[in-house]
Protein backbone atom coordinates (compact mmCIF):
# COMPACT_ATOMS: atom_id res chain seq x y z
CA UNK A 1 0.00 0.00 0.00
CA UNK A 2 1.40 3.07 -0.85
CA UNK A 3 1.53 6.29 1.35
CA UNK A 4 1.22 9.22 -1.09
CA UNK A 5 -1.99 11.29 -0.93
CA UNK A 6 -4.03 11.55 -4.02
CA UNK A 7 -4.35 14.80 -5.88
CA UNK A 8 -8.00 14.74 -4.57
CA UNK A 9 -7.14 14.92 -1.66
CA UNK A 10 -6.48 18.59 -1.90
CA UNK A 11 -10.04 19.37 -2.58
CA UNK A 12 -11.22 20.62 1.25
CA UNK A 13 -7.65 20.82 2.70
CA UNK A 14 -7.84 24.49 3.70
CA UNK A 15 -4.73 25.47 4.10
CA UNK A 16 -2.03 22.53 3.00
CA UNK A 17 1.40 22.27 3.66
CA UNK A 18 4.33 22.42 0.46
CA UNK A 19 5.30 19.07 1.41
CA UNK A 20 1.43 17.97 0.98
CA UNK A 21 0.70 19.61 -2.11
CA UNK A 22 3.97 18.39 -4.00
CA UNK A 23 3.15 15.15 -2.88
CA UNK A 24 -0.21 15.28 -3.94
CA UNK A 25 0.48 16.59 -7.55
CA UNK A 26 3.41 14.28 -8.16
CA UNK A 27 2.01 11.45 -6.59
CA UNK A 28 5.06 10.56 -4.96
CA UNK A 29 5.28 9.29 -0.87
CA UNK A 30 5.72 11.44 2.00
CA UNK A 31 9.38 9.77 2.40
CA UNK A 32 10.27 10.78 -1.45
CA UNK A 33 8.82 15.00 -0.88
CA UNK A 34 10.95 14.70 2.13
CA UNK A 35 13.60 13.64 0.14
CA UNK A 36 13.18 16.53 -2.17
CA UNK A 37 12.91 19.31 0.74
CA UNK A 38 15.90 17.63 2.10
CA UNK A 39 17.77 18.11 -1.17
CA UNK A 40 16.91 21.89 -1.28
CA UNK A 41 19.00 22.26 1.66
CA UNK A 42 21.38 19.75 0.80
CA UNK A 43 22.56 20.28 -2.88
CA UNK A 44 24.95 18.09 -4.17
CA UNK A 45 24.61 15.29 -1.63
CA UNK A 46 25.31 11.31 -2.58
CA UNK A 47 22.72 8.74 -1.43
CA UNK A 48 25.08 8.01 1.28
CA UNK A 49 24.67 11.71 2.86
CA UNK A 50 21.10 11.64 2.19
CA UNK A 51 20.53 8.76 4.24
CA UNK A 52 22.17 9.90 7.08
CA UNK A 53 20.52 12.68 6.89
CA UNK A 54 17.14 11.62 6.72
CA UNK A 55 18.01 8.58 9.30
CA UNK A 56 17.12 6.37 6.48
CA UNK A 57 18.35 3.24 4.41
CA UNK A 58 20.35 4.03 1.38
CA UNK A 59 18.75 1.54 -0.61
CA UNK A 60 15.10 3.30 0.20
CA UNK A 61 16.91 6.95 -0.74
CA UNK A 62 17.69 5.16 -3.95
CA UNK A 63 14.33 4.52 -4.77
CA UNK A 64 12.98 7.76 -3.52
CA UNK A 65 15.94 9.39 -6.14
CA UNK A 66 14.74 7.64 -8.49
CA UNK A 67 11.04 8.05 -8.58
CA UNK A 68 12.21 12.16 -8.19
CA UNK A 69 14.29 11.67 -10.86
CA UNK A 70 11.42 10.87 -12.80
CA UNK A 71 9.49 13.42 -11.88
CA UNK A 72 11.94 15.82 -13.05
CA UNK A 73 12.40 16.65 -9.31
CA UNK A 74 16.03 15.93 -9.05
CA UNK A 75 18.83 15.87 -11.05
CA UNK A 76 22.08 13.83 -10.88
CA UNK A 77 25.65 14.24 -11.66
CA UNK A 78 28.74 11.58 -11.78
CA UNK A 79 31.55 13.19 -9.88
CA UNK A 80 34.86 11.17 -10.45
CA UNK A 81 36.78 10.45 -7.36
CA UNK A 82 40.30 10.73 -7.09
CA UNK A 83 41.44 6.87 -6.85
CA UNK A 84 38.92 5.88 -9.05
CA UNK A 85 35.59 4.93 -9.50
CA UNK A 86 32.77 7.87 -8.86
CA UNK A 87 30.02 8.90 -7.15
CA UNK A 88 26.44 10.33 -8.01
CA UNK A 89 25.69 13.43 -6.65
CA UNK A 90 22.41 14.66 -6.31
CA UNK A 91 20.55 18.32 -6.17
CA UNK A 92 17.10 19.04 -5.98
CA UNK A 93 15.47 20.70 -9.20
CA UNK A 94 15.30 24.57 -8.19
CA UNK A 95 12.39 25.62 -6.13
CA UNK A 96 10.82 28.34 -9.08
CA UNK A 97 11.14 25.44 -11.51
CA UNK A 98 9.77 22.72 -9.41
CA UNK A 99 6.73 24.88 -8.53
CA UNK A 100 6.29 25.88 -12.20
CA UNK A 101 6.57 22.15 -13.08
CA UNK A 102 3.46 21.89 -10.28
CA UNK A 103 1.87 24.81 -11.84
CA UNK A 104 1.67 22.81 -14.89
CA UNK A 105 0.75 19.13 -13.38
CA UNK A 106 -2.07 20.60 -11.04
CA UNK A 107 -2.93 22.64 -14.64
CA UNK A 108 -3.15 19.67 -16.72
CA UNK A 109 -5.27 17.38 -14.29
CA UNK A 110 -7.56 20.43 -13.19
CA UNK A 111 -8.25 20.05 -17.38
CA UNK A 112 -8.49 16.47 -17.29
CA UNK A 113 -11.62 16.99 -14.46
CA UNK A 114 -13.49 19.96 -16.87
CA UNK A 115 -13.33 17.86 -19.98
CA UNK A 116 -15.05 14.66 -17.82
CA UNK A 117 -17.66 16.88 -16.35
CA UNK A 118 -17.98 18.31 -19.90
CA UNK A 119 -18.37 14.97 -21.43
CA UNK A 120 -20.67 13.29 -18.05
CA UNK A 121 -23.62 12.45 -19.55
CA UNK A 122 -22.76 12.94 -23.26
CA UNK A 123 -22.68 9.06 -24.03
CA UNK A 124 -26.55 8.37 -22.40
CA UNK A 125 -29.37 9.08 -25.04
Amino acid sequence: MSDAPELDELVGVEEPSFQHVLSCVFGVQTHESRTYLTLLDNPGSTVAELAEELDRDRSNVNRSLTTLLEKGLVERERRLLDPGGYVYQYTATPLPEAKELMHRTLDEWVDQVHVAIDDFGTDVE
